[in-house]
């Protein structure tokens, strides 16, 4: 139980300071700074300070949900229960790759499910409102769930943990790709306003995607690709 604790509250404030320094550092320099895209266009709604507080108050709360999942792994590994491993000769250094991409797929499959149920009437409400507070998401918003949002989206990682093989080197990429891409797709605004019409960016979520899911609930569930949105209609 000591051992759990101590997990958790490190955890707690490695979570916490990465979004801050993450989501702060992104918001300054997209939104407040003097060279700020939002400063150079009036296009673009400067978002309610209001909402960022929100914002940043439910993401505390996930961050707790989050670290309570983190430690919840940790304390299993400890205990030898898990499949991570730290040495690349165990499957070899091709297992990398494919166990990085493998787990991304998995990831973006349940995502998409598990986010279209999060906005059935019965439970969207106490599962997934509070991060659509914001019509126009900012960096702030890229982190803030619900608790029980994100102790379920947290509780993958415990899941994934059990089932597939993973490299230390591995479950620390993917989960610094997730960070970067939820940041990327809830900026607000195109960083690169070409891409989503390109071959290739049509198949990955982009900012835009993301802040029209905002707005219009139906659409665009995916996290990291627009197949399943492709396939199922919600394109």
């Amino acid at each position: 139980m000591k051992l759990w604790l101590y997990y958790l509250i490190t955890f707690f404030v490695i979570i916490l300071t990465r979004y801050l320094l993450i989501a702060g550092g992104t918001y300054w320099l997209f939104y407040t700074s003097e060279k700020s895209i939002i400063k150079q266009s009036l296009a673009l709604k400067h978002p309610q300070q209001k909402l960022i507080q929100k914002d940043i108050a439910l993401s505390i709360t996930a961050t707790v949900a989050t670290a309570i999942c983190a430690a919840l792994v940790m304390t299993i590994y400890d205990f030898g229960a898990t499949r991570l491993y730290s040495s690349i000769e165990d499957y070899g250094a091709w297992y990398l790759i494919v166990s990085f991409f493998g787990v991304i797929l998995l990831q973006d499959t349940s995502y998409y499910f598990f986010h279209r149920g999060f906005h059935h009437p019965l439970v969207y409400n106490w599962l997934h409102r509070g991060h659509h507070r914001s019509k126009n998401p900012t960096p702030w918003t890229s982190f803030a769930l619900d608790f029980p949002e994100a102790l379920i989206q947290g509780l993958f990682l415990v899941a994934i943990v059990f089932i597939v093989p993973l490299h230390f080197a591995v479950l620390a990429l993917w989960l610094i790709t997730m960070t970067i891409w939820s940041l990327m797709t809830h900026l607000g605004f195109e960083l690169f306003p070409a891409f989503p019409s390109h071959w290739f960016g049509k198949w990955l979520i982009s900012s835009d995607h993301h802040s029209l899911h905002h707005r219009q609930y139906s659409k665009h569930y995916g996290l990291y690709f627009t197949f399943w949105d492709r396939l199922l209609g919600t394109n």
